[in-house]
């Protein structure tokens, strides 16, 4: 069997491929003719024909070989066939099969007469405010009418909205196809409106891989937060923790996943500075889902009481559990572990009270609280802690020495002090019994000196 493809023209530029199949039939009594098929790999579509010999003509030529051919199954650019030939009728599966390739656009004959192998080019403009995408269809074949698509590009081009039928009359006028989302994957198609017409297409938002990350939702009743991939790519998501003093997004521990198409987090706590981290070869992307909030769900105070620090936790969801961490301040988002305290376990809109010992304070002491009922919680710390006044004075009562030195010295300074008044009191009192003697004694001696008078 031997197959090859054929062309037809109606006029110049205006044609259409054929399969032509020729065999060779060996003749006898029983056989009167073949049946040629040809399928379509792509389609699954068959097109066969029967071709038989007269009585007068299979008479005189029985026991001869015959040869037969075929000229009329139209094909398609670039389609892949598969093509059999039988006997009729068919005895014992005696039956020739073969494989065919036609030639593309890239042959020589094809590309210059076969309409959808013309290059179509088409233009854009893009209304960001309707979302919608202007198309011009240019260098078309004349007589055509011709469809026009957006498409995500994944293994194949998947429908993004409806396909439009551009009449001939208007052609060369822009088309208006809406967009959902400007996403890197969103390809613009065109083509004639002919069966296996080529297709040309075009990517234009190649580099908009931000819109990409936009695609995070949370379910607040099963806390999962999840991302899905809306184009095929190569991407490690992570959730962080956004720092206050800097721009660093620090990872949590065991959550990086390699995305595949949708990536998942079982028991997520909706905290404003929980964010999700995406990595690819090119850059870094960080998103915040929960940065919206002004507070979390929950929420940690301290106060002092007595001998104690309290700490208190209050929770709008319907129930969450806590644990308490005394820790020494370091420089990164954790601290070291001093002592750790056992859970509480808060209500719907309540709150419950840990008690820590007034010990706990100082400048590089640190509380640390954070949701125990979850596999992803960022936790929430207050440094600088106050220390109470039993601690104050459980640090003077370490230094006794110190305190009955300023006692004795005091007292010193205070005996001191008297013993200079005593003398300076006493010095006063004297000089004035001096003044006073001599004013007595002036009054006497002028007294007598009258009298003598």
């Amino acid at each position: 069997m031997k197959l090859w493809t054929a062309m037809k023209c109606t006029e110049q530029n205006r044609c259409s491929l054929y399969l032509s199949i020729k065999g060779t039939l060996q003749l006898d009594d029983n056989v009167h003719g073949v049946e040629l098929c040809s399928l379509s790999v792509a389609t699954q579509k068959t097109q066969c024909v029967e071709v038989k010999i007269s009585k007068s003509k299979q008479a005189k030529l029985t026991g001869r070989k015959v040869k037969v051919q075929y000229d009329c199954f139209e094909v398609s650019v670039g389609q892949k066939l598969h093509v059999s030939m039988r006997t009729i009728p068919n005895y014992c599966g005696n039956q020739r099969n073969q494989d065919y390739l036609v030639e593309d656009c890239r042959n020589s004959d094809v590309g210059k007469n076969i309409p959808v192998c013309f290059a179509t080019r088409m233009t854009y403009a893009l209304d960001k405010g309707r979302k919608n995408i202007l198309v011009n269809v240019f260098d078309v074949v004349q007589g055509t009418d011709y469809y026009a698509r957006l498409c995500h590009q994944w293994f194949v081009c998947e429908d993004a909205g409806p396909v439009t039928l551009i009449q001939e009359k208007d052609l060369g006028k822009p088309i208006s196809l809406q967009y959902h989302q400007l996403l890197p994957c969103l390809c613009i198609e065109a083509w004639p409106a002919i069966s296996d017409a080529r297709r040309v297409q075009f990517c234009p938002f190649k580099n908009n891989t931000k819109a990409l990350w936009e695609n995070i939702i949370y379910n607040p009743v099963t806390q999962t937060l999840a991302w899905e991939a809306a184009c095929p790519i190569h991407v490690t998501v992570s959730l962080c923790q956004q720092m206050k003093t800097n721009d660093q997004c620090v990872d949590l521990e065991n959550s990086s996943q390699i995305a595949q198409e949708k990536v998942k987090y079982p028991r997520v706590d909706a905290h404003p500075r929980l964010c999700m981290k995406f990595t690819t070869k090119h850059n870094v992307w960080i998103r915040c889902p929960f940065a919206h909030r002004k507070s979390g769900a929950w929420r940690m105070s301290l106060s002092l009481v007595d001998e104690h620090i309290e700490v208190s936790f209050m929770t709008h969801t319907a129930e969450a559990q806590f644990s308490v961490l005394v820790c020494n301040r370091t420089e990164g988002s954790s601290c070291n572990s001093s002592s750790r305290y056992q859970p509480a376990s808060v209500g719907d809109l309540s709150s419950k009270s840990i008690n820590i010992s007034g010990k706990a304070c100082g400048s590089n002491i640190c509380i640390q609280g954070w949701r125990t009922d979850v596999d992803y919680s960022i936790p929430s710390y207050v440094c600088d802690l106050p220390c109470t006044s039993s601690s104050l004075s459980q640090e003077h009562d370490k230094n006794p020495l110190s305190i009955l030195s300023l006692a004795a010295f005091l007292s010193i300074l205070v005996t001191l002090m008297a013993l200079l008044g005593y003398k300076l009191l006493s010095a006063f009192h004297k000089k004035r019994l001096i003044k006073r003697n001599a004013v007595h004694n002036k009054m006497l001696r002028t007294k007598s000196i009258s009298s003598l008078h």
